[in-house]
């Protein structure tokens, strides 16, 4: 292990709340040195009491320059949240030139009890999508102990929120610091702050809501499928897919079920649990029902939990939503449309849409087992960003793991050095 003296971790944007403040607390007292680049107030409060903050605060166009001047003094190490942002591909690109390490997370691959760390990259852009499941089977074999099982619980929703709130409202609060500041998502941060205190005040009530909607769905005869929605302005949506939108997607779906699936099959549209409005789900699911004559087969779920719905699901279609690895788990027939880790031969299928919901071909559950259990084993940190329990059974891995000097895969991965070499480097 590379000396944590002799490292500089320099932070970008990361997820809502004081995870990477309680990250970068923790590698100052490891020995390290941590500095922060923010393009906002938001992150500039959540970084507050530590060194090294530097506001970004002039036009997108002279982002590039300040990254470089950062990044030349001395940085060893990136840390950032997700890597497809304007901000965040940007600066990867110069990492990578540099030969900086790249310290990249997202939500769990395997959530909601996991979150996801990998070097360089994560989902399109993850150095797993290099591995075959023979070199992760025999990976497994020489593994220094089994991964530990993950607990029946459930994820940090109420937290994820509060804390999206309070970063909009921050945000919002110091616009005036940062004019230039332009956000990747919409709408700006005074919309997403209102979006997040509805989303907030109104849960109890959408979760008896959902909760009467999926009891019905289940005890009810017909066989269906179950249709994963992402967030509108989910990047993995946006950077690793064909569609421009939902709407296409979900046209796409109805369209296809109507000439394949089964008189008596029904979908159930699944919506994201953090779906907070910005779509009119509500209204596109009538208006291409009525399009593709499928009123009263065509059901919408707006959020709530996956696992009892997936129970009895024919099916799932998806673009690239991490719920799929759900599905997957189960053994049930999945296609998918976009990139992630997931799609690989093995586990979605080839077939065209119409032939899928006719006659769905089923995942190699073997070969699912064996990745699902390297994920374990490398990638997957038990915890999560949001709620301070989580983030405590993150921060006792999280540090160790980012200063060592192989990446999780790598760690246990039996490839010569110049292989290693080339995962490292995918881009």
């Amino acid at each position: 292990m590379t000396s944590p003296q002799l490292r500089r971790f320099l932070f970008l944007q990361g997820p809502h709340g004081p995870f990477f403040q309680s990250l970068g607390r923790e590698l100052l007292r490891c020995g390290a040195r941590v500095s922060r680049l923010g393009i906002n107030a938001g992150d500039a409060f959540f970084w507050r009491g530590l060194p090294g903050y530097c506001a970004l605060d002039g036009p997108r166009d002279t982002w590039e320059a300040s990254l470089k001047r950062a990044m030349d003094d001395g940085v060893t190490d990136l840390v950032c949240y997700g890597a497809t942002r304007p901000f965040h591909a940007l600066a990867r690109k110069l990492a990578l030139e540099r030969g900086i390490t790249i310290h990249a997370f997202e939500e769990g691959y395997l959530r909601p009890y996991w979150v996801t760390y990998e070097r360089n990259g994560t989902n399109a852009q993850s150095a797993l999508n290099e591995l075959s499941i023979v070199e992760m089977e025999d990976s497994l074999a020489t593994a220094a102990s089994p991964p530990r099982a993950a607990p029946d619980a459930w994820g940090d929703t109420r937290q994820h929120v509060f804390w999206g709130a309070a970063y909009h409202a921050v945000m919002m609060a110091g616009r005036h610091s940062y004019p230039f500041f332009v956000s990747h998502r919409t709408p700006e941060p005074s919309g997403e702050f209102a979006i997040f205190l509805r989303h907030l005040l109104t849960m109890p009530l959408r979760r008896l809501r959902r909760r009467v909607a999926t009891t019905r769905i289940r005890r009810a005869t017909f066989p269906y499928h179950v249709v994963l929605c992402q967030l509108a302005h989910d990047a993995n949506f946006r950077d690793n897919s064909n569609f421009e939108n939902q709407a296409e997607f979900i046209d796409l779906v109805f369209s296809e079920f109507a000439v394949g699936g089964p008189a008596h099959h029904h979908l159930v549209i699944k919506a994201h649990p953090l779906e907070d409005g910005r779509e009119d789900l509500p209204g596109l699911v009538r208006a291409l029902s009525a399009k593709h004559d499928l009123q009263g087969r065509t059901h919408l779920l707006t959020g709530g939990k996956l696992a009892q719905l997936l129970d009895s699901a024919e099916s799932a279609v998806t673009v690239n939503s991490t719920a799929a690895e759900q599905v997957l788990w189960r053994g049930l027939p999945l296609k998918a449309f976009g990139k992630a880790t997931y799609t690989r031969p093995e586990f979605v299928s080839n077939q065209t849409l119409a032939d899928f919901f006719a006659a769905p071909s089923a995942p190699d559950t073997n070969a699912y087992a064996i990745y699902r259990q390297f994920l374990l084993a490398t990638s997957q940190v038990s915890g999560g960003f949001y709620a301070k329990s989580s983030r405590n059974r993150l921060l006792r891995r999280i540090p160790d793991l980012m200063l060592a000097d192989e990446s999780p895969y790598d760690r246990i991965i039996d490839r010569p050095a110049s292989a290693r070499q080339h995962i490292r480097l995918v881009t």
